[in-house]
């Protein structure tokens, strides 16, 4: 797939820049040519003679070198190639992309390329939820840069949170998604993802740990291969994906309502972590501890059930429904039953008490249809979504 393609590789400053070496070389293996771009502060991290001897190329890095520019001036540098990358990318840099800064090589070769770009983000994680961070961020998406990552867990600063550089391979999935054939071009998809929030009253809620990262990253997968793409989410913390069109949606009942609206479609992939249940009648006003009282009771009705009821849905109903079942042990039983219950074409089972699956970036997930059990080793979930959404591709041919 990535056979003969070109590579504009931007490695900026940050710890995780050594890992650009290891991407050169998982792409070099699939027959891409990669061109490093190394910036200053990137310089600080990896040598230029390490990413050359990786990459067999030459690294650029100086705006005003008279070499360099009299053999491959930097208009030439940024457009004769077919994907540009930035790995890692950090607060730094995206701020200079969003803001139209051309100071160093790397940011004019980003303004001046008229090819697709694919960021990898890589900071603390402060510096990611910072909010000008998101709203470079936003910005960069509504521009069409696509983004992989970053992923959860420790950080080189001690701090745990959102903003490692994703996995190698991950990257490496997100560069051959953007060369994929367009296997679902003229189909349509639905997806829901994350969480359900049912109100006990205005500031708190029935809901439960889902990310959201699963749903969005088969959402994206569906759109790499030319899906018409509708996600229905929950309340994430996740950036959108790109070329998907997203409703935010907050409680199970919204979340059925928006479904419904989006079909007819070809496919629907039921991600989200729905509530089973809510609160009857959701108090008004904040409900307060008064001493030595019991605390007060709250009963509960069940949510509609929404897998089922695309799934059983006559006419309209998608042609292939995938549900998800997360449990917590006997995932292959549990997602027998619930394919048979639900009435849905496919169930994708897990067991979310795996370490890393629930929250995480990596999933270990059972395709269970009426032919079988189809076991998947622990992937990243970004894999898991290209995996699933060839599968379900190959399901229309």
């Amino acid at each position: 797939m990535l056979a003969g393609k070109r590579i504009l590789l931007v490695v900026a400053g940050g710890i995780a820049a050594y890992r650009a070496l290891d991407l050169i070389r998982r792409l070099r293996e699939r027959g891409a040519s990669i061109r490093p771009l190394l910036t200053a502060a990137g310089a600080q991290f990896v040598t230029p003679l390490s990413l050359a001897a990786l990459a067999g190329d030459k690294v650029y890095s100086d705006l005003f070198s008279l070499t360099d520019e009299s053999e491959m001036g930097h208009i030439r540098l940024a457009r004769d190639n077919d994907l540009v990358v930035v790995a890692p990318a950090t607060a730094d840099i995206l701020a200079k992309m969003a803001s139209g800064f051309a100071s160093d090589l790397a940011t004019t070769a980003l303004l001046a390329t008229d090819k697709p770009i694919l960021v990898a983000p890589s900071m603390n994680v402060v510096m990611w939820e910072n909010p000008a961070t998101k709203a470079n961020v936003a910005t960069l998406l509504a521009r069409g840069v696509r983004f992989v990552g970053p992923g959860a867990g420790n950080l080189a600063c001690g701090e745990v949170g959102d903003g490692r550089l994703a996995e190698v391979m991950d990257i490496v999935a997100a560069i051959e998604a953007q060369f994929a054939p367009k296997l679902l071009a003229g189909r349509s998809a639905l997806v829901t993802s994350g969480p359900t929030f049912e109100p006990l009253d205005p500031v708190r809620f029935i809901g439960n740990r889902s990310s959201g990262r699963q749903g969005h990253a088969i959402a994206q997968a569906l759109a790499d291969l030319g899906a018409t793409t509708t996600l229905v989410s929950g309340p994430v913390a996740i950036p959108d994906p790109v070329g998907v069109n997203v409703v935010r949606v907050g409680t199970a009942r919204e979340m059925l309502a928006a479904c419904e609206k989006a079909l007819p479609s070809d496919v629907a992939v039921m991600t989200a972590a729905v509530a089973d249940w809510r609160p009857e009648e959701a108090s008004s006003a904040k409900i307060k501890k008064r001493k030595d009282a019991p605390p007060p009771a709250v009963k509960l009705a069940e949510n509609p059930d929404i897998l089922r009821t695309i799934a059983s849905r006559g006419n309209g109903r998608p042609q292939l429904v995938v549900g998800f079942a997360a449990e917590t042990g006997n995932a292959i039983e549990q997602g027998r039953a619930k394919l048979a219950s639900k009435g849905c074409d496919w169930i994708v089972a897990n067991d979310v008490s795996e370490p890393g699956v629930l929250g995480g970036d990596e999933n270990i997930v059972h395709i269970i249809d009426s032919k079988g059990v189809e076991s998947w080793p622990r992937l990243s979930k970004t894999e898991v979504a290209a995996r699933l959404a060839r599968r379900i591709a190959g399901a229309f041919v």
